[in-house]
């Protein structure tokens, strides 16, 4: 089973015991975190894209990625320009994927029982 999540507007293809490295996540080394937008389920070759599945990690490390370089010129103008940037991440490995779709169908089947069974009562009553 895998499924594919949104983690900070970039998306990713986890599995069980799937070690990530991700945009930086508030949280300490060791935490939990929950994430719940999943784009795309595949499990056991059934595809499903409104499943609600949540996928529980842990943080294994924060750290810094390579060092960009950003190099501006103007040809010509004598005009050079060098920054750069080291981006922050967070190494996470993927503990769990649990689906909740189960618990809704069960709550979504008895409310329309519900009424179903007061629709009736008002037409005997009617009568």
């Amino acid at each position: 089973m895998y499924a594919i999540i949104d983690i900070k507007g970039k998306q990713f293809k986890v599995e069980k015991d799937l070690e990530l490295n991700v945009p930086k996540i508030d949280g300490e080394v060791g935490s939990k975190v929950e994430f719940d937008k999943t784009l795309l389920v595949n499990n056991k070759g059934e595809i499903s894209t409104e499943s609600s599945v949540k996928v529980t990690a842990k943080i294994l490390s924060h750290e810094l990625d390579k060092k960009i370089i950003v190099f501006k010129q103007k040809r010509r103008k004598g005009y050079q320009k060098k920054n750069g940037h080291k981006q922050a991440y967070t190494k996470i490995v993927i503990q769990d994927l649990k689906s909740a779709k189960a618990k809704t169908k069960k709550t979504a089947s008895s409310k329309t029982k519900k009424t179903s069974t007061s629709k009736t009562k008002e037409a005997k009553t009617d009568k």
